[in-house]
């Protein structure tokens, strides 16, 4: 039977935690707009800032349709939803309200703190959720399967870039400044971090 919680914490906040891999659900509000579904991994990308609020790293290779869905006036709407493939059957989501903190904004710093273990050149933007509604559901029929290990091919391949030229990969790509349905995505070009990846960052709230 599922039940819903008013906080992340305890169970819930560990089970998220213990989770290898998540997925992100967005849809822009016209009615014909492409819905999207990600999956984010890499070890260390999501924080849990505090008992209604979660924040994941969002990097380049991909297209931006979750910036663009949160972006959008009068929108903003994302679903977080983690499995468990092996243990007891759960399925976890939160439904909430998401921001994109982009590397110009003043409270850059403040959240890159979170992901110091999994910083790096390809960081180009901190979504920040706030929970509305946080859940779970059976997952009965969700499959076991076993977490082998973390693959490292993005991190390795975007570690070789300087923040220029990562710059230019973001510019060059189809929709990272703009959605499927035209809504503005990631700003370009892409703006400087306000701290370079590699400063020593110290007196971060809730740095883990």
């Amino acid at each position: 039977m599922g039940q819903s919680y008013a906080a992340i914490e305890g169970r819930i906040r560990t089970f998220i935690e213990e989770q290898p891999v998540f997925f992100t659900a967005t849809a822009p509000l016209a009615g014909d707009g492409h819905v999207n579904v990600s999956p984010k991994g890499r070890k260390g990308t999501l924080a849990v800032i505090d008992e209604q609020t979660l924040a994941y790293l969002d990097f380049g290779g991909s297209t931006a349709e979750t910036v663009a869905h949160l972006r959008e006036p009068g929108n903003g709407r994302i679903t977080l939803m983690w499995c468990a493939f092996s243990g007891p059957p759960k399925v976890l989501r939160v439904h909430g309200d998401g921001e994109a903190v982009f590397r110009d904004d003043p409270r850059w710093g403040e959240y890159i703190g979170y992901f110091e273990g999994a910083d790096g050149p390809s960081a180009r933007a901190i979504v920040v959720v706030r929970a509305r509604r946080i859940s779970d559901s059976c997952g009965f029929a969700v499959p076991f399967m076993d977490y082998r290990e973390e693959r490292t091919q993005h991190a390795e391949y975007f570690a070789r870039k300087t923040d220029e030229e990562f710059a230019a990969y973001c510019a060059k790509k189809e929709h990272v400044g703009q959605s499927l349905d035209g809504l503005p995505a990631l700003p370009l070009p892409l703006p400087p971090r306000t701290e370079a990846p590699g400063t020593p960052r110290t007196g971060v709230p809730g740095a883990r």
